[in-house]
């Protein structure tokens, strides 16, 4: 295999010919062994880069600081990164020291080097197209790679909360279908009330889609980008009107509403949006967690648990007891859930970490958020199709089950007063016998046309009062 000679100041190091990266990223494959998960794996980040150096390069040809030449040469070849043709060439571990420096560098070289293809040269040909005078020309990693990861956080949970909507969707689907059914509800895990197994689905639905507005509220905060801050939000190497130019350009080729930050030197160090986005994703996965402890319960059985509802059978859940299915679906989506809460505290505790005028610890942060929308994306899909819609109710079963419950004597308090509903309650729990044939068949307390108009579907779900 051929090979270039790339130097930078601590040396020189052969570069396989065909590669678009350089010698910076050599060095970070070389340095950094530690996810396994290279850059490539997060495309949205990688057209995210490519998308800031494209606005970049516009606004410094704009402004004379790069020969026009030059900039449209690296506008065509970010262009090339944009739509994924080189997601290969970004190897770089999503965590690394160097503040993300790394990353820049990466996109810098293979855009570079895809430039000067573009121009007849040879990969390495740096005089004629140079990763930092020319690529990252007015930029400096501390403004291109939060831009950029922002940009991709965006991007990012578009997609995750289209998963999420059609997640809550789902269950308003089967809260529809089961409103007929009568069911118990539950508190402390012991009967409770009557309700409707459809208004019981209902609320998952209403549950998750309260974090709809939590997400778009989160989008808003990562919008807030210091492009042109470059090292440390003084606009150092930056010329008059940069920054407000490139983030013009930036809106245009993303298509996002994206604002500068009022204060660079605050946005360079301030990584608070971040944490505010993690909240949300933890509380998201905490709902979502709860809302599957619950579908476990409800289809625990199925002889001897409660059996309200049937999961679909995914696979055999036993090696060794024929006929046992488990729900793996909520199983995954739970521990899926777990992940997220943990990697909440990762945000946090990087967050936390920042020194100074710039926080180093994006590179996790940027790991720990990206993986959390990926794998909370994948697990309302997966919880939504191979679960929630294929789940059915075991209708007579749960009528039954409320017409044997004790809890039904709370609805006689405003007849019968709590003392002697408690009583009845307690007769019927130590004898066996049903609250109906205490009340109206042996103590006659009430009659069996009133009986009827207490306990009809309708007033079991939708409880009126109704008086002596």
């Amino acid at each position: 295999m051929s090979k270039r000679i790339e130097h930078d100041f601590l040396g020189e190091k052969e570069i396989p010919q065909d590669v678009y990266y350089g010698i910076q990223t050599l060095r970070a494959l070389e340095n950094f062994h530690i996810t396994g998960i290279p850059l490539k794996v997060e495309p949205l980040f990688v057209k995210s880069l490519g998308y800031v150096k494209k606005a970049a390069a516009m606004a410094n040809r704009d402004l004379g600081v790069l020969d026009k030449n030059i900039a449209e040469y690296i506008i065509k070849a970010s262009d090339r990164v944009i739509s994924g043709e080189f997601d290969n060439q970004f190897l770089s571990d999503l965590i690394q020291g160097g503040a993300g420096t790394s990353v820049n560098m990466n996109a810098n070289e293979v855009i570079a080097n895809v430039a000067l293809e573009m121009m007849g040269k040879q990969k390495g040909e740096y005089e004629f197209c140079h990763p930092n005078n020319h690529v990252n020309c007015s930029q400096s990693t501390n403004d291109a790679y939060p831009t950029a990861f922002r940009i991709a956080l965006i991007l990012k949970l578009t997609v995750y909360k289209e998963e999420l909507g059609k997640l809550a969707d789902a269950f308003d689907i089967k809260g529809k279908e089961f409103h007929d059914v009568l069911k118990m509800g539950r508190t402390q895990l012991q009967d409770a009330v009557p309700m409707s197994l459809g208004d019981e689905f209902h609320a998952f639905a209403i549950n998750l889609k309260e974090e709809l507005s939590r997400v778009d509220s989160s989008k808003r905060l990562i919008a807030e980008i210091n492009m042109g801050a470059t090292a440390i939000g003084t606009r150092v190497n930056a010329p008059e009107g940069y920054a407000e130019l490139v983030t013009q350009y930036l809106c245009e080729v993303t298509g996002l509403d994206l604002k500068l930050a009022e204060n660079l030197i605050e946005a360079t160090n301030d990584t608070g949006a971040y944490v505010q986005l993690s909240g949300v994703l933890k509380r998201t996965a905490v709902k979502v967690s709860k809302i599957c402890n619950d579908l476990r319960l409800l289809s625990s059985g199925p002889r001897a648990g409660l059996n309200e509802i049937n999961l679909p059978p995914m696979q055999p859940g036993s090696s060794i007891m024929p006929g046992k299915v488990n729900p793996v679906i909520p199983e995954v989506v739970n521990q899926t859930a777990y992940y997220v809460i943990g990697a909440d505290l990762t945000v946090t505790m990087a967050a936390e970490s920042g020194q100074l005028q710039l926080n180093v610890m994006e590179p996790v942060i940027s790991f720990a958020l990206f993986t959390a929308i990926t794998y909370m994306g994948n697990a309302c899909r997966t919880l939504r199709e191979k679960c929630v819609l294929g789940i059915t109710a075991n209708a007579e079963h749960t009528k039954q089950m409320v017409m044997n419950s004790i809890g039904i004597v709370t609805q006689l308090n405003p007849i019968l007063g709590y003392e002697k509903s408690a009583a009845i309650a307690r007769e019927a729990l130590e004898t066996g016998k049903s609250v109906h044939d205490i009340v109206v068949k042996e103590k006659k307390l009430i009659t069996q046309d009133k009986w009827d108009e207490i306990y009809t579907f309708d007033n079991m779900i939708r409880p009126q009062f109704i008086n002596r």
